[in-house]
């Protein structure tokens, strides 16, 4: 009750910041949704609920959702919700708030919760109306771990409205353990199942390097150190609100086309002409890692993020370079083989000389998996 009670003021005092954010492209879909119900009833259906919070955690799913007839799933950002809607056998919600769940939240077969989306009254209440909950794909990241420790007490609260965890490592069980939890299963990793649908063809001409994921700042100094001359560069901005914003960027360095402009075709294929592309088109990656030769993964360059997922890349065989700041990705980077770390933008050019091609170590038990929701 005091939860609820505080949960609701919190809300109260932050209406002004999310009226006024909710006019920013970025949330001009989530925070209507979330925060005010807009467009976003309950879910209709009594089947599997997943839930995950944005794009990278809505996309590992895929290899899980396709085992179920029908399921269920909500998200927290736009991006998140674009992957979902992908799923075609999926129903779509954005997650509101947590004042508004126990008037939302409906009966359902089994509620499975990605990674770290702890929120307490949507397991409290899932406890009460769905047969089953499951936190899928468990972790504790080095960094947030004293985080987690200081608010333990609230921890063990939640993971008691938890029937079964599923983590990603031995190490990841212990940390939970400390949590309160109970129940784990270490899994594995469900990022390492990668099942890739090639839907566009490219040729590229000349040794293809693409820029994954980037942040802010991160393309400009990147960008500084390649010979153009030498490669094509295709960028690919992390976030859709900054393609603009790159495009710009972009334009210092050389000619640039943008993916979703007017590319050539020959025999059914997209011919990448210029020297920098701009990749403005969801979901692209995978198809570019096809004929990359280089896979420079972005996030790691700033120490803001913490890394991205390197396994699609990794899945392809292609030579990953990354920065130092890779904390929220540790464990998927213990799942990848030659994966070149580096810790000055200047040796750049040192490590695409003698980088390896990357592998993935071990792949998830999916079946598994699904047998637990299931069952």
């Amino acid at each position: 009750m005091f939860y609820y009670i505080f949960s609701f003021f919190i809300y109260l005092f932050s209406l002004p910041f999310l009226i006024f954010l909710s006019f920013k492209s970025k949330y001009k879909k989530s925070i209507p949704a979330r925060f005010f119900l807009y467009k976003n009833p309950p879910f209709k259906n009594k089947t599997y609920w997943f839930h995950s919070c944005s794009y990278g955690e809505t996309k590992a799913l895929r290899s899980i959702v396709e085992k179920f007839e029908s399921v269920n799933i909500s998200v927290i950002t736009n991006t998140g919700y674009e992957a979902a809607k992908s799923y075609k056998n999926s129903d779509v919600r954005f997650l509101p708030f947590e004042i508004f769940l126990p008037f939302w939240i409906r009966s359902c077969e089994s509620l499975v919760v990605m990674e770290a989306e702890l929120w307490y009254m949507l397991f409290f209440i899932a406890k009460k109306r769905c047969k089953k909950t499951i936190l899928l794909n468990a972790r504790i990241s080095d960094r947030s771990y004293p985080k987690y420790l200081k608010f333990r007490w609230f921890y063990e609260r939640i993971f008691e409205n938890i029937d079964i965890v599923l983590a990603q490592s031995e190490k990841d069980k212990k940390r939970l353990q400390e949590l309160g939890a109970k129940n784990i299963e270490v899994i594995g990793n469900i990022k390492t199942y990668f099942k890739p649908e090639i839907k566009r063809k490219y040729i590229k001409k000349k040794p293809l390097i693409i820029l994954a994921s980037t942040h802010k700042n991160e393309e400009e100094m990147i960008l500084k150190e390649l010979d153009l001359k030498k490669y094509q560069v295709v960028v690919v901005p992390r976030h859709p609100e900054r393609f603009d914003e790159v495009y710009k960027i972009m334009k210092k360095f050389g000619k640039t086309e943008r993916i979703n402009g007017k590319l050539k075709m020959e025999n059914g294929k997209f011919v990448l002409n210029n020297d920098l592309i701009l990749c403005d088109k969801m979901g692209e990656l995978v198809n570019l890692y096809t004929i990359a030769d280089l896979v420079i993964l972005g996030g790691s360059f700033v120490d803001n993020v913490g890394g991205h997922n390197p396994i699609e890349a990794a899945y392809f065989n292609v030579p990953i370079i990354s920065g130092k700041y890779y904390f929220n990705q540790t464990a998927l980077y213990n799942e990848v083989e030659n994966i070149m770390i580096i810790d000055d933008i200047k040796k750049l050019n040192e490590a695409i000389m003698s980088s390896k091609r990357s592998k993935i170590k071990n792949r998830v038990d999916l079946d598994r998996i699904v047998k637990l929701i299931k069952e």
